[in-house]
């Protein structure tokens, strides 16, 4: 799995620094390209819950390859569209397909981890995860610089059909593992666990956390970021590549000691730091007045969302009913998902209105919100 959703996800990476200078190339508003970056999310949103119900059906190996295939079909797609409406539609295909994949990826770790060693273990999975997207960066504005802006959309589509081709080849299927690590009984049916799921406070709580993440890495990171270093800065696709990257390789330093820590001190004393610091790099990128602070926000950023990606997650599958993961893990990604599709766009309303600096204002206000709610409501998980 850490395999598959390496590949994958450097694929995804590569496209960060010029997918908002792919879009303005189409001569549209900031807020057009938060549109362009939130169709993806929104793709995510709506396919959590089905995928979630036919890896219930099929298997987890079957939607883990379907995500795969489904991926390599829009980013391909991306780099030959013709408009900006053609390009919109492809990156809703795309984020279909990166839907699948990474919401069966978290049901495939919750089935197959338990709580005394799940926040190790999802730690090396997200570090896995958060250092390919962070270091895909660095190739993708190489080729954006060298080869043109829709060379990493191709190098995207190749990295998803090599993950889809891990996924049905090397995965092995987990479905019939529940919850714990014990065999399955009798479940409910699909909406009963639904309802089971999001009736528990804890449960929606952490929602909320990977919302506002989602929110501001999507809308902020990913939209405004690589926008502001090329107008205030003067920096170029490379350099803000880089920039990303840079924090990367200290972020997956960081994710097996954030597993353990978590795992021994708990999910919540991991989750409140983590959240507040991450607002805190936000704060950094709309005060950087040179390459060397950005690159620093790069890296904090990095290293409090390694730190803060484990916990959440471990955090979401503590709570899952024994043999609902699927239906836990997906109702998690979905509603995370659902600050994937707003941040890009209320945040490009906000760029439009007051600039890039108050939407980055914006994000870290939430991020720094959103730590003390769980602090002051959330109770604390596993620990040993």
């Amino acid at each position: 799995m850490c395999v598959l959703i390496g590949v994958n996800q450097l694929g995804f990476g590569a496209i960060v620094p010029v997918l908002p200078l792919y879009a303005q190339a189409f001569g549209v508003t900031a807020s057009a390209v938060g549109m362009a970056v939130a169709i993806y999310g929104l793709a995510r949103f709506l396919i959590a819950m089905p995928i979630g119900r036919l890896s219930d059906a099929l298997g987890r190996r079957s939607a883990l390859a379907l995500g795969g295939l489904l991926s390599a079909t829009g980013n391909l797609w991306c780099a030959w569209a013709a408009d900006f409406p053609e390009f919109v539609v492809a990156r809703f295909v795309a984020g279909a397909g990166a839907g699948a994949v990474i919401t069966t990826g978290h049901v495939v770790l919750a089935d197959i981890t338990r709580p005394e060693w799940r926040g190790r273990a999802i730690g090396i999975y997200q570090g896995t995860f958060i250092f390919s997207v962070g270091i895909g960066p660095f190739p993708g504005g190489w080729l954006a610089e060298n080869w043109g802006h829709d060379a990493p959309f191709v190098a995207c589509g190749l990295a998803s059909l090599a993950a889809g081709a891990i996924a049905w080849f090397a995965v092995g299927e987990t479905r019939d593992i529940a919850g714990n690590g014990k065999a399955g009984g009798p479940a409910p049916d699909f909406l009963r666990q639904l309802r089971l799921v999001v009736s528990n406070r804890a449960f929606l709580l952490v929602s909320w956390v990977s919302f506002v993440n989602a929110f501001s890495r999507t809308g902020g990171l990913f939209t405004i970021v690589p926008i502001l270093g090329a107008s205030s800065l003067g920096l170029g696709a490379d350099e803000i590549g880089f920039g990303i990257a840079l924090g990367a390789v200290l972020g997956l330093l960081a994710a097996w000691p954030t597993g353990a820590l978590t795992d021994r001190f708990g999910r919540k004393t991991v989750i409140v730091p983590a959240t507040a610091i991450s607002g805190g790099a936000m704060l950094l990128f709309a005060l950087a007045p040179s390459y060397f602070w950005f690159a620093s926000a790069c890296a904090l950023w990095s290293v409090a969302t390694s730190v803060g990606g484990a916990a959440p997650a471990a955090y979401a599958a503590d709570n899952a009913p024994a043999g609902m993961n699927a239906a836990a893990m997906s109702s998690f990604r979905m509603l995370g998902d659902a600050g994937y599709v707003l941040g890009p766009v209320l945040l490009g309303f906000v760029v439009d209105a007051g600039g890039e600096h108050a939407a980055l204002y914006l994000a870290s206000g939430l991020l720094v919100l959103a730590a003390l709610a769980f602090a002051g409501l959330a109770r604390e998980g596993h620990r040993l």
